[in-house]
């Protein structure tokens, strides 16, 4: 499975951005699917993530409140507002190894490359 990420780019304190995912099979319509980020000099970091069916969502509380996550089939989206500097990051998106999405990285078996999210101050 192949992932592609989209969507990030540089935006004000407070503004939005809508990230994308795409997987190259729909394998990943069955999984779990979740998005994290690391800034630098800093370890990965649990974002959000959703189960296979989109009823049921998990957020760091960093974000919670103000970042949404949604799925469609083999599509994962990030919709971030009220961004701020703290938010800067690599985020990348993931596909798990089971129907349900979780805050624990290794149980994430598929990962996209990244794209930059820069919040200026």
């Amino acid at each position: 499975v192949q992932l592609q990420a989209s969507g990030g780019g540089l935006v004000q304190t407070g503004g939005s951005l809508r990230l994308s995912c795409a997987a190259s099979r729909r394998t990943a319509s069955n999984n779990g699917m979740g998005w994290f980020r690391q800034a630098p000099g800093k370890e990965r970091e649990f974002v959000a993530a959703i189960n296979w069916k989109g009823g049921s969502t998990i957020y760091s509380d960093a974000v919670k409140g103000r970042f949404t996550i949604s799925r469609d089939r083999n599509a994962v989206y990030l919709q971030m507002n009220s961004l701020n500097p703290a938010d800067t990051a690599v985020y990348r998106c993931a596909v798990a190894r089971s129907s349900f999405g979780s805050t624990d990285s290794s149980l994430y078996n598929y990962w996209g490359e990244g794209t930059q999210v820069t919040v200026s101050s």
